[in-house]
């Protein structure tokens, strides 16, 4: 899919060379981009034509309508359609203005622009295809656009069960897992659209400090020709850590200014008048100051349209930034999937990936190895000491022995690895599973690690997850280390499976309180929380818990759990009322996942029906709702007219707009429940089509082929320079013998003749 979308925008950055400018020269195109065009460099590195900040393409399917729509030249004819169609970014004019609002560990982001259809005549119109690429972990929210006196905003409708989505095949679809993209259809040549587009996403945790990066950096074909044209960035960026406590800023990519400063809150701005757009992404750290563990209580009333009439609560731990505090000493089983859909990158990125894990082992550890197929490979019959020279034979045996072949079998594996770490007393047993497929028998792993773990005593194994691609089940994997008091993960291209998977080892393996209670709500009359297994604090990852419940709420509560010197640790957490948070619309995307895990596992409708009316009421998409771009405004009344909001309730629905202009249905921005059947026929990963079976604009095969091929040389910049310096009788005599040679297939020909007369 991702590689599909690149060759498109290859094959824009082509076509626009047809496009006069008079006397202004185009934006030179970024060096990938450059390196791109000549068939005698080597193809650019994986991700060179992928969007790195919110940008809008023109969808060109027919050559000849690309021109400048305020400047039109003499384009030589080109014959047949392009395959698959052309990207041509477009042009960003006047302002982009970005503004985020970070709270605990969650952010939101919205980018509005305004993009113009320079490259499309006057008089033509094209679809207009939208990508929003989204930072860690993140989830589109919203959408609008305005174009050419339509304008749409986005909205999350309930599907009525769990595998309604392969009836609709909406127009959204994702890149790699964290671009998604959707369509604008038949947006005028030389019109503008204005767009916002809202998303959330994770912030992460390193020593002490939340990170933050947003998708910032335009590339520099987006920049509009002409001297005159004001470019404007803006950013506005609020944070409220929600804790009360005094924050600090670390770093920043942008030249913030500080506009407003209290207890646990910040505000920044940043504005420019710029000469290209951002060329860098917005990055943002900041540290909560706290030498030890600290935490809070924060509590909320449910809002008016929450169906859910039960009051909010959040409880948070950070580890807090003392290097000091002892983390617990481990026994690590690495199971890592070998069937045959793992073969080349994503197995070696997976083994990378392992390799580094071991090394960061401290000798007072243990560790053994499972290579699982349809069978197991175990490095060693017992847990092995984390010395140099069992790592350095485990690196041996992992060159030899992973060999990608055979299906997928995981409920083995994991019954090997239990009873390895059976009998652990004081170390903290660690079960990291890494894979890429779906199993059968996913329910009766989950049940068996339920009542395995069960009497396991304190020190029972804590399960880790980490899936690869969509193929996999994510809510079976988010299931398992949801019992397992653990931590899931997942990537969707083989580029980032190395970093993420260290990331995801780094935080289970450096446990700093186990084993936590909840105590002092006695006198609450009900409480929901989730995750219902409590995890471990880690030094990678603060803590958060969240939930419902009915009653008085005590003024404090106490966490207990267990230091790693086996010390037992308390600590009181003050309840306080959330100001200026809206608790959820944080804590949302989490409770989504957990809920349809829980819903994956129990099958229950109810627990489905409770998703989908968080997902519309937050406006979080789930594996339950569609999303759909509406046309505000009324409409006559009529078969065609545009359906009310409040009717929006069903899939029948959906299949009413369908048979409108006015309505976009963009579709379900779920990852689904796994593929059985492309892991029996062992697809490897990273080959999906994540949404609809439409390509991102594939059209019908060209009239000619030697045309096609021809666009690389002869619809090019150099030819138009020719024909300027020539009379028109030239000109127009010039085109027609090259036309003519190319319908007789003579592109050599072309070609020579057009370097002949570059001048």
């Amino acid at each position: 899919m991702a590689g599909e979308f690149e060759t498109s925008v290859k094959y824009g950055l082509m076509l626009s060379k047809r496009i006069y400018y008079g006397k202004e020269c185009p934006p030179p195109p970024e060096p990938a981009m450059t390196r791109a065009l000549s068939s005698s460099t080597k193809p650019p590195p994986p991700g060179s034509y992928l969007p790195t900040a919110v940008t809008v393409y023109a969808v060109v399917d027919q050559p000849e309508t690309v021109d400048n729509p305020d400047v039109p030249s003499y384009q030589p004819y080109v014959h047949g359609r392009c395959e698959p169609a052309a990207l041509i970014p477009l042009h960003m004019h006047g302002g982009v203005s970005m503004e985020v609002e970070c709270c605990l560990d969650h952010a939101t982001v919205a980018v509005s622009g305004a993009w113009r259809v320079h490259c499309i005549q006057a008089g033509s119109r094209c679809d207009c295809r939208v990508a929003v690429p989204t930072g860690h972990q993140g989830s589109l929210l919203g959408v609008e656009v305005e174009v050419s006196g339509r304008s749409y905003h986005s909205q999350l409708i309930a599907a009525e069960g769990s595998n309604n989505k392969e009836n609709v095949n909406g127009d959204g679809r994702y890149l790699k897992g964290s671009i998604y993209t959707f369509k604008i259809p038949q947006v005028d040549g030389g019109a503008t659209l204005s767009i916002k587009v809202s998303w959330s996403q994770k912030l992460t945790y390193h020593e002490g400090q939340f990170c933050l990066n947003v998708p910032f950096k335009f590339p520099a074909v987006v920049n509009p020709v002409g001297k005159k044209i004001s470019k404007r960035e803006r950013i506005l960026l609020d944070v409220n850590s929600g804790i009360g406590r005094e924050i600090l800023c670390k770093s920043t990519s942008h030249a913030l200014k500080e506009v407003r400063r209290e207890v646990g809150k910040m505000g920044f701005v940043y504005e420019a008048e710029v000469k290209n757009w951002s060329t860098r992404d917005f990055n943002f750290s900041y540290s909560v100051v706290s030498n030890d563990i600290f935490g809070g209580v924060l509590l909320q009333s449910p809002l008016l349209q929450d169906s859910d009439d039960r009051q909010m609560v959040c409880l948070y731990l950070f580890p807090g930034d003392g290097q000091s505090r002892k983390v617990f000493t481990k026994e690590v089983i690495f199971m890592i999937d070998i069937s045959g859909s793992m073969k080349g990158e994503p197995l070696e990125a997976a083994k990378n990936a392992l390799l580094s894990s071991l090394s960061n082992l401290s000798p007072q550890d243990s560790f053994n190895i499972i290579a699982f197929n349809g069978e197991t490979h175990s490095y060693s019959s017992s847990m092995e000491p984390a010395s140099q020279e069992a790592i350095l034979k485990a690196t041996q045996w992992l060159n030899h022995n992973l060999i990608a072949d055979g299906g997928t079998n995981i409920l083995l594996p994991i019954k090997q690895a239990i009873r390895l770490v059976a009998e652990t007393t004081k170390s903290i047993p660690l079960i990291f599973l890494i894979t890429d497929g779906s199993v059968e028998d996913e329910r009766e792993i989950c049940n068996f690690l339920k009542t395995s773990l069960a009497n396991g005593g304190p020190f029972s194994p804590r399960v880790c997850t980490f899936g690869i691609g969509t193929y996999c089940n994510h809510y079976f994997l988010q299931q398992l280390a949801q019992i397992g008091r653990g931590h899931f993960d997942s990537s969707y291209d083989a580029d980032t499976i190395d970093s993420r998977v260290q990331r995801l080892f780094a935080t289970a393996s450096s446990i700093i309180l186990a084993n936590i209670t909840v105590d002092s709500l006695e006198n609450i009359d009900s409480l929901e929380l989730l995750p219902f297994a409590i995890p471990d604090l880690s030094c990678g990852k603060p803590l958060i818990i969240s939930g419902r419940y009915t009653g008085d709420f005590p003024d404090s509560v106490k966490i207990s759990g267990t230091l790693a010197d086996m010390s037992n640790f308390a600590i009181e957490l003050k309840a306080q009322k959330a100001k200026d948070v809206q608790l959820d619309r944080i804590l949302a995307r989490r409770q989504i996942d957990l809920l349809t895990a829980d819903a994956w596992l129990s099958e229950s409708k109810t627990l489905e029906q409770k998703v989908a009316k968080m997902s519309i009421r937050t406006g979080v998409p789930s594996e339950y709702t569609y999303l759909v771009l509406l046309q505000t405004g009324t409409v006559e009344k009529g078969p065609q007219a545009t359906l009310l909001p409040d009717v929006f309730n069903k899939i029948t629905s959906l299949k009413r707009m369908d048979s409108t202009r006015e309505n976009i249905i963009l579709g379900n921005l779920g990852i689904g429940f796994g593929n059985l059947t492309a892991t029996s026929k062992n697809v490897p990963p990273g080959t999906e089509r994540i949404k609809s079976p439409e390509a991102t604009g594939v059209l019908v095969k060209a009239a000619s082929n030697c045309c096609a091929g021809a666009l690389d040389r002869f619809c090019c910049m150099c030819f138009i320079q020719t024909c300027s310096h020539m009379n028109n009788q030239c000109s127009i005599v010039l085109s027609q013998i090259c036309a003519a040679l190319a319908c007789f297939e003579c592109i050599n020909c072309c070609f020579d003749l057009c370097e002949c007369l570059d001048f």
